[in-house]
C-alpha cells in the first residue's frame, strides 16, 4: 500500500503541470488542445533504477534536463509540457535523488564522477546521439563531464545557475564547504548538514526572487521529504565532498567551451547566493556569441521565470536545436 506521502507527492506533481504549459504553448500555437502528457519511466542502468521524466514526439530535437540541489527532475514538471510540442524532453534523477535507486554510501560511490558516468549509460542506454543540454546546480558539473568527452553530441547548451568558473564560488556561501574539502571532519561536517533541514531548502527557493508568495510550498516540502530517507545524510555529505573535484575540472570546461563553441543560452537568477551573477558573466570569456540574460529571481529561476525561460529556449532553440536524436 502507498503510504500518504507518495500519494500526495503524485497528486502534487500532476497538479502543478499545467500553469506554465498552458501559458507557452497557447501563445505559439493558440487554439491547441491542451499539453501533450508526461511520462514518468524507470530503466535500468548499472544494477539501478533510474527514474525519467519523458514528454514530446520520439522524432524531434531532444533536449536533456540535468537537475540541480535538493531536488530531481521534478524541477522540470513545468518547463516539460511546455516546451513538448516541438522537442523530446527527458529528465533523468541521478542515483540518490527523487525516485532513482538510492543505495548506501557503502554500495555505491557518490561522486561527481559516477553520477556522470551513470548519466552517460543512461543516455547510451537512450540511444541519444544529439541532444541540447539543460544544466542547473549540479546539473552543470554532471553535464559538462558529458559535453567534454562527448562534444559531437551537444548541439546547444542552456546554463541556469550552473557554474563553471572560479568566480562563482568566491562567496561567502561556499566557504563551510571548501572547509570541508581542505579537512573531512564531523565537526566541518555538522554547518553542511544544516543545508539538509527544511528551512535551508525553502531558502533555496525562496531567497532572491521578487515575490516569495507566488512559489509554491510543495517544493521545498516533497524535497525535504526525499531528504529526510534513511541514509540520505550520508550520499549527500558524500557529494558536498566530491564537488571539491569540480573546480580542478574548470580548465578543462572552459577548453571545451573555447575549442567547440557550442551555442549557449545562459538564463540566470541574478539574486541566487549560491551561484550569483559573478558565475554567469565569465562565460562570455570562453563562449563570446553566448546569448545572456539575467533574470531579476533567485537559485530556482524555473520556479518564478519559468515562462521567460520557456519562452527564451524557443527562440533560441530554433536556431540551434534543430537536429533529431
Amino acid at each position: 500500500m502507498k503510504s500518504t506521502f507518495q500519494l500526495w507527492f503524485a497528486a502534487s506533481t500532476l497538479s502543478t503541470l499545467a500553469p506554465l504549459s498552458s501559458t507557452a504553448r497557447s501563445a505559439e500555437n493558440p487554439g491547441t488542445a491542451g499539453p501533450l502528457p508526461v511520462f514518468y519511466r524507470t530503466t535500468q542502468i548499472d544494477g539501478l533504477n533510474i527514474f525519467y521524466r519523458e514528454a514530446g514526439p520520439e522524432d524531434a530535437p531532444v533536449i536533456l534536463l540535468l537537475h540541480g540541489f535538493p531536488t530531481s527532475s521534478r524541477m522540470f514538471r513545468n518547463l516539460i509540457p511546455a516546451l513538448a510540442d516541438r522537442y523530446h524532453l527527458i529528465a533523468p534523477d541521478y542515483p540518490g535523488f527523487g525516485h532513482s535507486s538510492a543505495p548506501s554510501v557503502d554500495q555505491f560511490s557518490y561522486t561527481f564522477d559516477h553520477l556522470a558516468q551513470v548519466m552517460d549509460d543512461f543516455v547510451a542506454q537512450l540511444g541519444l546521439t544529439k541532444y541540447s543540454l539543460y544544466v542547473q546546480d549540479y546539473g552543470a558539473p554532471v553535464g559538462y563531464r558529458l559535453a567534454s568527452q562527448h562534444p559531437e553530441r551537444v548541439q546547444a547548451l542552456i546554463v541556469q545557475n550552473g557554474n563553471a568558473y572560479a568566480e562563482g564560488l568566491a562567496n561567502d556561501f561556499w566557504k563551510p564547504i571548501k572547509a570541508y574539502w581542505a579537512d573531512k571532519t564531523p565537526e566541518n561536517a555538522a554547518p553542511l548538514r544544516q543545508a539538509l533541514k527544511l528551512d535551508a531548502i525553502k531558502w533555496q527557493y525562496t531567497n532572491g526572487v521578487r515575490q516569495p508568495e507566488k512559489i509554491d510550498p510543495d517544493t521545498w516540502t516533497i524535497d525535504g521529504e526525499l531528504l529526510n530517507r534513511p541514509g540520505q545524510e550520508a550520499i549527500q555529505l558524500a557529494l558536498f565532498y566530491s564537488y571539491g573535484s569540480n573546480p580542478l575540472l574548470y580548465s578543462r570546461w572552459q577548453e571545451y567551451f573555447r575549442r567547440y563553441q557550442p551555442p549557449a543560452l545562459i538564463v540566470w537568477g541574478k539574486n541566487d547566493e549560491i551561484f550569483p551573477a559573478a558565475g554567469a558573466t565569465p562565460y562570455l570569456r570562453d563562449l563570446p556569441r553566448a546569448e545572456l540574460h539575467l533574470l531579476d529571481t533567485g537559485h530556482f529561476a524555473l520556479e518564478e521565470d519559468g515562462d521567460v525561460i520557456a519562452g527564451l529556449m524557443r527562440t533560441f532553440l530554433a536556431r540551434h536545436g534543430s537536429s533529431t536524436k
